[in-house]
């Protein structure tokens, strides 16, 4: 049994500057005391510690057996206290976060590049998949939040925060210019060939829905990982792709893609942070999030 703690601090201190009058002033308590607790710790585990010298102590064989354990684990407490220093300071951490590639291109980057630049000392791990993952991952404790694109379950315990609005689009090259600047029905989609994300997705399975509530039932030609290959699949004129808007800006503006027309409106969504509503969230994430106004 280890018995009282403070006893091997005050033996620590002794032993590392070889006077109990050192060692006192180094904790800032009497001389007495100090040799008081350094007796009781010798009747505990019935060994002399500490024989006397010309110039204060010297530890004994068992006293130097003991050091040299004594000494490694106040050493790692020591240095335990002082990355929590250095982690409260914000010179040491990390952030985990879950974001799909859409999330952190359209909105998370630029308030990572900020926090880089002024705590680079935080390690920033980002955990890239679709919402329904990142909605796992944070379920399970394995990220500090995520940012999501809506639409999705509620979860208990978890807090959902709208920051941007995005807008679903379907867009088409040169082989579909027949109809361009032409009102479509969602109906005509059923007779093009389509690009769509994988259906593990949000926005795949918002779009689904969306269009089966409408009476249109659709079979894409492709279904991709990322819609950024969605963009390129319909530069070539595979089909029509279905995107987010942001992702074909460019393309839409230089004419190098058009964006189909349709006389019923597809309802913008949302992309949302997801954090944990209750308990107490780590400090650099924390200053992440007050960066991003949360």
């Amino acid at each position: 049994m280890i018995g009282n703690l403070e006893s091997y601090k005050m033996f620590y201190y002794v032993a590392k500057t070889g006077s109990v009058t050192q060692a006192a002033g180094e904790l800032s308590i009497s001389q007495p005391a100090v040799s008081q607790t350094i007796k009781q710790l010798e009747k505990q585990l019935g060994v002399r510690l500490f024989s006397r010298a010309s110039r204060g102590v010297v530890l004994t064989q068992e006293g130097k057996l003991l050091f040299s354990y004594v000494e490694k684990g106040y050493e790692q407490i020591e240095l335990g206290v002082e990355k929590v220093r250095q982690m409260m300071n914000l010179e040491l951490g990390e952030i985990r976060i879950g974001a799909s590639d859409m999330t952190l291109r359209f909105y998370l980057l630029p308030y990572l590049e900020r926090f880089h630049e002024k705590y680079p000392d935080i390690k920033v791990i980002v955990s890239n998949g679709p919402t329904p993952e990142t909605l796992k991952f944070l379920e399970e404790g394995r990220i500090d939040f995520g940012v999501v694109s809506s639409p999705f379950a509620e979860m208990p315990g978890v807090e959902s925060i709208p920051v941007r609005k995005i807008e679903d689009i379907f867009v088409a090259g040169r082989r579909f210019l027949p109809y361009k600047n032409r009102m479509l029905d969602l109906k005509d989609l059923e007779k093009l060939p389509l690009i769509f994300l994988e259906k593990d997705t949000s926005t795949r399975s918002r779009m689904d829905a969306f269009l089966s509530g409408r009476g249109v039932e659709v079979w894409p030609e492709f279904e991709l990982a990322t819609s950024d290959m969605i963009v390129q699949f319909a530069l070539r004129s595979l089909g029509v792709g279905c995107v987010v808007r942001d992702f074909a800006r460019q393309e839409i503006e230089s004419g190098k893609l058009f964006e189909l027309r349709f006389n019923t409106i597809i309802p913008k969504r949302e992309l949302c942070v997801v954090r944990r509503a209750r308990g107490p969230r780590p400090l650099a994430a924390a200053k992440l999030m007050e960066i991003m106004e949360l």
